[in-house]
């Protein structure tokens, strides 16, 4: 993975952590779940990657 695809996917993090503190803050557990699953989902795609590295070399 390339250095703007994991810029890209940290920001899609911070994303989705801002949308959980948002979500506690408000009172929106809607919005504080949709929050940490975009975080998980974030983390599979680097994990993803990490696994195809691995496997390159």
């Amino acid at each position: 993975m390339g250095i703007a695809k994991r810029a890209k996917h940290l920001g899609e993090m911070a994303e989705g952590k801002a949308k959980e503190i948002t979500g506690k803050v408000l009172g929106d557990t809607r919005l504080e779940r949709k929050g940490k699953a975009d975080q998980a989902k974030e983390r599979v795609k680097q994990a993803v990657a990490r696994g195809k590295r691995s496997l390159k070399h």
